[in-house]
């Protein structure tokens, strides 16, 4: 029984690994002596590059320094003297917009009220006095200059289109709404194309003044036939003829306009 187990123990010893031994050959001493002292090298070596120009490489110190050198620059003294901006930003706030708006709007409407009152009285129309002979109803109103609108004829307020399609109603018996002329049906807001807005129509136009027609000037203007004097002259009222946008009367040869009659 004593010898099977001897044995047994004999065959496992022989069959166990057995531990191996690590070699250095000749190859292997051979490699490491050429590549510790390639990194010695890498390390303590200084770094090369290309010159441009040259035929060879030189060391990157060399290459640096030629660089710095031609680029050297010399600061002034009086640089550091130089005064520095302390200039800052402030910031507007919308209620700060708001009354700057508000007080350009009083301005505005200061000015045109020194500007009508500086322009005295009789034909001319003050601003808290109305002209003799003026009937236009808007004749206080806020022209377009200075921030007006449209006036129930839907032409800028106080314009000289707009006195006349006034003047044309009112012959026609009509001196509120609904209007039988205005812009839709009478002709545009510039008096330049009244004239041909009359013939698009059909409506009568001629050289011979009559009461109640309209004065067309070829410079965008038109103005209201008063009345006619015995020498031919021609006597009429108008608005803005000055563009100050009052109301006026002068007379004029009746060769300076054409006359646009009043449409049926």
């Amino acid at each position: 029984m004593t010898a099977v187990r001897g044995a047994d123990v004999a065959a496992a010893v022989a069959k166990a690994p057995k531990p191996t031994t690590r070699r250095n050959g000749p190859a292997r001493v051979f490699a490491t002596m050429l590549v510790v002292p390639a990194i010695v090298g890498t390390v303590a070596l200084p770094a090369y590059a290309f010159m441009p120009g040259g035929e060879s490489f030189e060391a990157s110190g060399t290459f640096s320094l030629s660089k710095a050198e031609a680029q050297d620059v010399e600061v002034s003294s009086l640089a550091s003297g130089a005064p520095l901006s302390t200039e800052g930003y402030s910031v507007v706030t919308k209620a700060e917009i708001e009354a700057a708006r508000i007080e350009q709007e009083e301005k505005d409407a200061a000015a045109w009220a020194a500007n009508l009152a500086s322009r005295g009285s009789g034909s001319y129309a003050i601003y808290t006095v109305k002209a003799e002979g003026d009937d236009y109803p808007w004749w206080d109103q806020t022209p377009d200059d200075y921030g007006g609108g449209l006036s129930p004829l839907r032409y800028y307020y106080r314009e000289c289109v707009d006195f006349v399609a006034w003047r044309l109603n009112r012959d026609a018996g009509v001196t509120s709404a609904p209007w039988k002329w205005d812009w839709a049906n009478l002709a545009s807001g510039s008096a330049y194309a009244w004239a041909d807005e009359w013939a698009s129509r059909g409506w009568p136009t001629s050289s011979e003044p009559v009461v109640g027609a309209v004065a067309w000037f070829p410079y965008n203007h038109v103005a209201y036939v008063q009345s006619i004097n015995s020498d031919g002259s021609v006597n009429i009222e108008e608005y803005n003829q000055n563009s100050d946008h009052s109301y006026h009367r002068r007379t004029i040869p009746a060769g300076e306009a054409l006359y646009l009659y009043p449409p049926g």
